[in-house]
Order: structure tokens, then C-alpha cells, then sequence
């Protein structure tokens, strides 16, 4: 069967997605907008201590997710999409110290930890399929 010239264009007008179709990015925004919202409640002293560090590597992870995504090698992506981990284990160690200091409790501890732990799961399966697109390329 021939398509029409009409509907060739029209499919070459589907929008093409990019890194804000990522379950792993949205895990993670989800997190940043948290982590947002909790630091607004510390006190002002850790305004440029735990709560800048905080904001930081949630950022991080969102926006490593996002350049990875636009670059050219799958090696890039897979380095920047490591980067965002680390980010995301850094974010653990404030959370903690966030409990320890008694600006969260426990429970909004752990509830958060489990949140970021899961973000981490979903990163190392996309590294882990950016790894095999990488070597069957």
C-alpha cells in the first residue's frame, strides 16, 4: 500500500519527545519539587549550608539527566546519566543530615530516602539500556 503525500507529511509532523518523556527524569523532577518545597521550611541560617546543598543536587539530578540527553554518544549520556547518581546519593547524605539537625523526622526521612532510592533504581535500568543500545550500535 502507497501512502498519500499528505500522510507522509503529516507523520513527519509528530512531535519528536525528548528528556522530559524520561520516567527517570520525572522520578527525579518529582524529588527536585520536594526538596524544593521542604528546604522553604529550614531555617534561614542553612540558607547557603544544607538547604543550597540540597536544591543543588536535586538540580543536578534533573539536569544531568537532560544534557546526557542531548548528546550525541551513548558513552555521554551514560557518563552524565552517572553524574545524576551521584547527585542522588549526595541528596541521601543531606536528607540524613536534615534528620540529624531535626528540621525533618524520621518518617519524612525515610519516605524521602525510599523516593530517591527508587529514582536510582529507575536511572540504572536507562543506564543499563543506553549501555546495550551502545553496544548493539
Amino acid at each position: 500500500m502507497v501512502k498519500s503525500r499528505n500522510s507522509q507529511k503529516a507523520e513527519l509532523k509528530v512531535k519528536e519527545g525528548d528528556f522530559r518523556d524520561l520516567e527517570v527524569w520525572q522520578k527525579c523532577r518529582d524529588i527536585r519539587i520536594k526538596i524544593w518545597e521542604l528546604c522553604k521550611s529550614f531555617p534561614d541560617e542553612e540558607k547557603y549550608r544544607l538547604l543550597d546543598q540540597m536544591i543543588r543536587a536535586s538540580r543536578s539530578s534533573t539536569s544531568n539527566i537532560a544534557e546526557g540527553y542531548g548528546r550525541y554518544h551513548y558513552q555521554e549520556n551514560i557518563q552524565f546519566c552517572r553524574q545524576s547518581r551521584g547527585s542522588l546519593y549526595e541528596l541521601i547524605d543531606h536528607i540524613l543530615v536534615a534528620e540529624e539537625c531535626e528540621y525533618i523526622d524520621n518518617s519524612l526521612s525515610e519516605k524521602l530516602i525510599d523516593e530517591v532510592k527508587t529514582a536510582i533504581a529507575v536511572l540504572n535500568g536507562y543506564i543499563k539500556y543506553l549501555k546495550s543500545r551502545k553496544e548493539n550500535s
